[in-house]
């Protein structure tokens, strides 16, 4: 944002143009005792120049995949995107704008909708998505609320290998309806399709499993689903990563009638943790129930191609409390920049983006696993991410690692996490953008620590 100074003249030329003489008669409607009547406590002024570098020293002090080789995950990772990305995304004409509320008005934002529902529906293999969701935990939630509300049944089983951000808005979502959340147990980091039968019933709702889960282990969709479809009208909600399904199965191809993630991995920066911004796709079974906004493409009276906002009257602020869903604003920016990315890659670019994550992944597991005292977790299939147990506790080695300027993953035993591992676990994610001399160093750094 641009420094910008308002002098004494300008001020006063301000407020002669609206009529008053002074600033405090802009509160004049206020309370005397509930208004502030001293002076603030403020530093003393600064010129533009002392501001600059007052804030930069003040930046300097931030660290993360900025400036330190970055191995986290647990649902954000440090992709590489284009420049141009920046470039783009930051012309007036899509920064500043926001939902279209005069929707065929704004044909530039609709048509980047439409390619962007487009492109997600074509990576999930599924009939329909949407846009506008928030991010990937409450996009989750909202595809259990649609599988509830279009079965009319009371249960739903939920994976315990879903990320554990997910399970708890999962959990607020429902607790105040008559819905009853169930969590599958894992055999050996998985969830398995004896498991889900085990608990399925004729008021199962919807099952909810995530590949690759937060273990990063990549679970039997096929399998799990399979077992799902055996009860009428129980919805397999498949929770996946973008960028796995450039190289693995999609959701569709697996059985899942709905598809929800969280799209941060597709030219999304990692930003402190957001914002980001949620993936919605389902069968078309599911379109008249579908939360957020649909964008459609038709001919106009010329026969010219023309954008509308479709089957926007279930959202909140339209009908209040007859709305389906609650998701009433617009990552339409976020979904921008989702839709310049994959298109900037391309299909190809996408499936070279997720071989490089997989096979650097499997480089690091086989060197870390070479080492005394070092072993992964769960011996199952993984994509980019893997659990090692370390011979000490994982804090101890992620210090060290942060002293040698490398993020070295998370601990799962952590409150982050909610706590669902070991204090020796260790979860790390491996994208493009590591080099093999950055998971050497990674591996040296263990081995010191681990002696």
């Amino acid at each position: 944002m641009d420094y910008t100074q308002i002098t004494p003249q300008q001020q006063s030329a301000m407020l002669d143009a609206i009529g008053v003489e002074d600033i405090d008669d802009l509160f004049s409607a206020l309370p005397e005792q509930i208004r502030f009547g001293e002076l603030l406590d403020l530093p003393p002024a600064r010129s533009e120049l002392e501001l600059q570098r007052e804030l930069a020293d003040m930046a300097a002090h931030n660290h993360g995949p900025h400036d330190m080789v970055c191995f986290m995950g647990g649902g954000a990772y440090d992709h590489f995107y284009p420049v141009l990305i920046d470039q783009l995304i930051s012309r007036g004409e899509f920064l500043t704008a926001y939902t279209p509320y005069q929707a065929e008005a704004s044909q530039g934002s609709l048509q980047a909708f439409f390619e962007f529902q487009t492109q997600i529906a074509r990576l999930t293999a599924l009939d329909i998505a949407n846009a506008s969701m928030y991010e990937g935990a409450t996009a989750v939630a909202e595809a259990v609320l649609m599988a509830v509300n279009s079965s009319g049944k009371r249960r739903v089983l939920a994976a315990s290998t879903l990320n554990p951000d997910y399970l708890a808005v999962l959990r607020t979502y429902l607790d105040e309806l008559p819905v009853e959340l169930i969590e599958l147990p894992a055999v050996e980091g998985r969830i398995t399709a004896d498991a889900v039968r085990r608990q399925m019933d004729d008021d199962t709702a919807a099952v909810v499993v995530q590949s690759p889960n937060i273990w990063g282990l990549i679970e039997d969709w096929n399998g799990c689903f399979g077992a799902a479809h055996e009860k009428d009208k129980t919805a397999a909600i498949a929770v996946f990563n973008p960028m796995a399904c450039a190289l693995l199965k999609k959701p569709g191809e697996c059985g899942a009638d709905i598809a929800a993630g969280e799209g941060q991995p597709l030219g999304v920066p990692l930003s402190f943790g957001g914002p980001y911004i949620g993936l919605f796709a389902a069968r078309k079974d599911f379109v008249r129930r579908m939360p957020g906004r649909l964008i459609g493409r038709t001919i106009d009276a010329d026969g010219r191609p023309a954008y509308c906002l479709t089957l926007q009257t279930r959202e909140q602020h339209i009908r209040g409390a007859k709305a389906t869903s609650n998701i009433c604003t617009n990552q339409g920016l976020l979904a921008l920049r989702a839709t310049m990315y994959m298109t900037t890659l391309g299909k190809e670019g996408l499936r070279e983006t997720a071989q490089q994550c997989y096979h650097k992944a499997h480089y690091l597991a086989e060197r870390i696993c070479a080492l005394d005292g070092y072993r992964l977790k769960f011996d199952g299939p993984f994509f980019n991410e893997f659990c090692v147990t370390c011979p000490k506790e994982v804090t101890e080695i992620i210090e060290a690692a942060k002293r040698r300027r490398i993020l070295a993953g998370i601990a799962p035993h952590g409150r982050r996490m909610g706590r669902i591992g070991e204090p020796n676990d260790l979860l790390i994610a491996v994208t493009e953008k590591r080099t093999k001399h950055e998971m050497d160093a990674l591996v040296d750094v263990l081995q010191e620590v681990g002696e």
